[in-house]
């Protein structure tokens, strides 16, 4: 009986480990780099936003315009009304093989600080 329950616990702990060592390695991978990057770029604001809804919103520098921009790699910008509702989307990323976090920086950078070089290269579509 009381081989069966140091058996049992150190089952657990070995248990314990394993989870402990899968979450070490999942905030190591390259997407929860990106996210983690991308996160500490946001305002409070904007991460308040993301941590709840997946997406922020940002202020285009040169019209003043609101877009939103979701968690994803692509078609994840959205232009807002001032109801603050989605009226179109745009479509524009970096080049290269990037995680989310990553694109999401890039596309909030370029907003912010050059909506109309930004927009120039995007695609636009209807929502």
């Amino acid at each position: 009986m009381v081989l069966l329950s140091r058996l049992l616990a150190e089952a657990g702990r070995w248990r314990a480990v394993r989870r402990l060592y899968g979450c070490f390695v999942r905030s190591r991978s390259p997407e929860e780099r990106g996210r983690r990057l991308l996160r500490q770029w946001l305002s409070a604001k904007q991460r308040t936003q993301f941590d709840a809804l997946n997406y922020f919103e940002v202020v285009g520098s040169d019209t003043g315009r609101r877009f939103r921009i979701q968690y994803g790699s692509a078609a994840n910008v959205g232009e807002l009304n001032e109801a603050g509702r989605l009226i179109m989307g745009w479509c524009f990323v970096p080049r290269g093989q990037l995680v989310p976090g990553d694109v999401m920086l890039a596309q909030k950078i370029a907003l912010e600080t050059d909506e109309t070089a930004a927009l120039a290269v995007a695609n636009r579509f209807s929502l």
